[in-house]
């Protein structure tokens, strides 16, 4: 397909009816696409052939503890807040081969191994997702010694992000300066407008890198309008407006290195199951676990990496016994890396917002309320 205008601009309107046009120019440019669909009863995100895939129509209701699907009063394509699967496993998968090995002429013959997926579109990730990708780009990629699993992967991506309208009350993307705009790192840029008027529904399309634009040249738009920004920037505002969660990011880095003895820590203990739910459903968290795992029927042994949390007893062990034996001293160490000693370690906060970790905690902890306790009474 190609644009309606003459000079293929970088930023066009596209109509919600011709939302398959994307999905021809990503496959047409050799991009598959992963996006948000629904399955389970919740929306994740996993791969999709068009438009049909998407969960329009759908949206969620999220509370401490708390999802539901919902049916919407409108047929918009992506009028809900962050989904409940995180984009993460396409970058940082949650099973990974890191070498095998195998008996050649009596001879034990290692394979290092560096599986990928091939190149992916990731159509849909919100801006706090997208923030967390640069987060893990910190983390995996900037060091001396880059993750060479989550590099392939990362190479291969197409950033599609779209702006969210709808935030759950379990959001504080604002807070943390990671949306509900788009911010930077994707390839495209997406806005949805007037989802409850079927006339005027349509897409504010922009492309943002060069990757981005052979897509966008491709469509079958028309050039945004002034009118069209506005109606873009109206989105995001109003959806900044309905955010309720917080977290003071200035004041809560000193306040939780200073609160290693906090009572707070205990109260919060009482009602953790040390589950590590939160840890799982956290789109930076990168802890992981390595282990052996053999299989004599076909005479191939593998280590793989897969994900652990910090509140696995096992995850502190040390030559003696666990630095951390205590839900108490877990949590403490979780909140505190996230909101602080991250900022030592890789220039950036661990947390964007999302609120997943508040959603899924079977026991309702509110990450916002924790922090927000010791902060106010540990700061001046």
């Amino acid at each position: 397909m190609t644009s309606t205008s003459a000079v293929a601009p970088d930023r066009v309107v596209v109509p919600a009816s011709g939302l398959d046009g994307l999905f021809d120019a990503l496959h047409a440019e050799g991009w598959p696409v992963v996006g948000p669909t629904v399955r389970d009863g919740v929306i994740t995100v996993a791969p999709i052939t068009g438009a049909d895939d998407l969960p329009r129509g759908r949206g969620d209701e999220q509370d401490a503890g708390s999802y539901r699907l919902v049916r919407r009063d409108d047929d918009a394509f992506f009028g809900y807040a962050a989904p409940a699967g995180t984009w993460k496993r396409h970058l940082f998968p949650a099973h990974a081969v890191l070498w095998r090995s195998r008996m050649v002429r009596d001879a034990p013959v290692i394979e290092e191994t560096v599986e990928r997926p091939g190149r992916r579109a990731l159509l849909g990730i919100r801006g706090c997702d997208l923030a967390a990708v640069l987060v893990q780009d910190r983390v995996l990629l900037q060091g001396a010694h880059p993750d060479p699993i989550y590099s392939a992967r990362r190479a291969d991506l197409l950033l599609v992000a779209v702006a969210c309208g709808t935030p759950a009350s379990t959001c504080f993307c604002a807070s943390m300066g990671c949306g509900p705009g788009v911010g930077e790192g994707a390839d495209i840029a997406m806005t949805e407008l007037d989802a409850d008027d079927v006339s005027r529904h349509r897409f504010l399309v922009e492309a943002r890198t060069e990757a981005g634009r052979t897509v966008v040249r491709r469509l079958a738009g028309t050039p945004a309008t002034d009118d069209d920004d506005r109606a873009a920037t109206d989105v995001v505002d109003a959806a900044a407006a309905r955010l309720t969660r917080s977290v003071d990011g200035e004041r809560a880095p000193a306040a939780l290195r200073a609160a290693a003895e906090h009572p707070r820590w205990d109260d919060v203990a009482e009602r953790c199951l040390s589950c590590g739910s939160c840890t799982m459903v956290c789109p930076t968290c990168f802890c992981t676990d390595v282990r052996d795992e053999p299989n004599v029927l076909v005479g191939v042994d593998e280590r793989v990496r897969v994900w652990a949390s910090c509140f696995e007893l096992g995850h502190s062990y040390l030559h003696g016994g666990a630095v951390r034996p205590s839900p108490r001293a877990r949590y403490r160490q979780w909140a505190t890396h996230k909101f602080s000693t991250w900022w030592d370690q890789f220039g950036t906060s661990g947390c964007v917002g999302c609120g997943r970790c508040i959603a899924w905690c079977p026991v309702g902890i509110d990450v916002t309320e924790e922090v927000r306790a010791v902060t106010e009474e540990v700061s001046p």
